[in-house]
């Protein structure tokens, strides 16, 4: 089987996007490591692949894959990238796309400047629903890492996040308690881990340890977790800009009950066809 695809990335995030709209497309754990792998495959963080959709009214099903096989509910870079793609594809013409994920549903809005506007939907905060094992919502949680308490913020942005405030994030233990906390028996579901520097209340830096993927240049419902949670703190205003090591994002949250808005860039890197 031979499949089109396109390389893309958000801030070094970097994707494979398949169209399973106008091809066939049956992807396994196995096939799904053999594309990602950096050194005999495309090589990628996550495999993206467009569908059609099963909800009405709705433009485009949306399915990620990390590089390790597994199937996540959400991914904001590769929701931007997604928009540019079915647009480059001219699987649509919208500049506003409605999506369903695994996460629920998502709008995005591609720009006059082709920078993507993700409506990423209203966070989720209560223990239950990111999943979390707590007693009740709290802003934070103590939670147990190598005999050491931690304070985390727990939130779901369509998949779970655990954000830790850090002094630096150049010298974050990131390699170090990541993936320990990426498998904390309190994030039933793994979890995304977020190391959060406060630079001002209008601007962060943040590194993020990817629950099957490790740590990317870029993570966009990251960088969207990682503000609601110093919003909760009283850290940040409700405008932020998110320094990433791929670089910057835009991200704005009014509040509870408000969705979180994310803008930045995707960028094609070139199309392909590959045997599988």
């Amino acid at each position: 089987m031979r499949l089109r695809f396109s390389k893309m990335h958000g801030l070094g995030n970097d994707f494979v996007v398949i169209d399973g709209v106008s091809q066939s497309v049956r992807l396994t754990p196995e096939k799904i490591r053999s594309i990602a792998d950096r050194n005999f495959g495309i090589g990628c963080d996550q495999i993206l692949l467009v569908e059609t959709p099963d909800t009405p009214d709705v433009d485009f099903r949306y399915r990620i894959f990390n590089c390790d096989g597994s199937e996540v509910e959400n991914c904001g870079n590769g929701a931007r990238c997604f928009a540019v793609f079915v647009r480059e594809r001219k699987l649509t013409g919208k500049s506003v796309i409605n999506v369903e994920t695994a996460g629920g549903l998502i709008e995005l809005r591609v720009q006059d400047d082709e920078q993507v506007s993700v409506n990423m939907g209203v966070p989720r905060l209560e223990p239950a629903q990111i999943p979390f094992v707590a007693d009740a919502r709290a802003i934070t949680y103590p939670i147990e890492v190598n005999g050491k308490s931690h304070d985390i913020s727990a939130v779901s942005m369509g998949n779970p996040h655990g954000v830790l405030i850090v002094d630096n994030v150049k010298t974050a233990p990131v390699a170090e308690i990541g993936p320990i906390i990426e498998k904390h028996p309190r994030f039933p579901a793994r979890v995304n881990v977020g190391f959060m520097q406060v630079v001002s209340r209008s601007e962060i830096n943040l590194r993020v340890f990817e629950r099957g993927a490790g740590e990317t240049l870029a993570c966009g419902t990251g960088a969207c977790g990682a503000v609601v949670a110093g919003r909760l703190r009283g850290l940040l205003d409700e405008k932020v800009k998110v320094n990433l090591p791929g670089g910057s994002l835009h991200i704005q949250w009014a509040g509870d009950g408000q969705p979180v808005i994310m803008t930045g860039p995707a960028v094609t890197v070139f199309h392909g066809q590959i045997k599988i």
